[in-house]
């Protein structure tokens, strides 16, 4: 027996077709995507953990989707077209009130929720906060203590320049002085040659004068 594709929800692949997905999206709550955040995955956790909490969390999902309008548009034509009952509609309107009780008590629970999660994120934030301030003070005391090693730096630079200007003066004047004993040394040389002549000079005179007084003599 032959089925008409038209008439299956599904696709031969087993995914659904568009027209089962869009009345799914018009008649069915939308799932609200997972949370990316981890404080509130751990916290959507620890709710889930809850019966109580699923179920509720179910009824407000359900009572705040278009399926719910949908629900009470059809209840709403069958009681009054079928006339369940006569004007003013006592019992619809007791029916009535009943929902909105409980709905207001979901309303309250669901703002609960929210203030619970806004509360999950509001403790990570003021932690990621003091963990950058406690980072940043670190980061403070790091950049004095590097502030003072380049002020020592500095201080050991200027030194050592000084020290490096004294070296180079001492240098000068020793050059200075050993140019200056390289004179007298020569100033020396040249006396003493002076003074080797002078005496040279003075025997060969003194030779000279007793050769001629023998011959004199004679």
């Amino acid at each position: 027996m032959s089925t008409n594709p038209s008439m299956n929800p599904t696709r031969s692949n087993g995914h659904p077709s568009p027209s089962a997905t869009l009345a799914r999206r018009w008649i069915l709550p939308i799932k609200p995507p997972p949370p990316i955040n981890p404080a509130l995955m751990k916290q959507a956790e620890e709710r889930a953990e809850d019966a109580q909490n699923r179920i509720a969390d179910r009824i407000t999902a359900f009572s705040g989707s278009m399926a719910f309008v949908y629900l009470h548009i059809i209840w709403f034509s069958c009681w009054i077209g079928f006339g369940v009952e006569k004007y003013p509609y006592g019992l619809l309107t007791m029916i009535l009130s009943l929902e909105a009780i409980f709905l207001s008590t979901f309303v309250m629970i669901s703002q609960n929720r929210a203030e619970a999660k806004h509360q999950v994120v509001a403790d990570q934030q003021w932690t990621t906060v003091q963990e950058e301030d406690r980072q940043n003070k670190q980061l403070l005391v790091l950049s004095n203590e590097q502030d003072r090693q380049n002020k020592e730096l500095l201080t050991l630079s200027r030194q050592t320049l000084d020290l490096t200007k004294d070296v180079r003066a001492l240098a000068s004047k020793a050059r200075e002085d050993t140019e200056k004993t390289g004179e007298l040394l020569s100033v020396s040389q040249r006396t003493l040659s002076l003074i080797q002549e002078i005496h040279t000079h003075a025997g060969a005179g003194k030779s000279t004068h007793s050769g001629s007084t023998r011959t004199s003599g004679a």
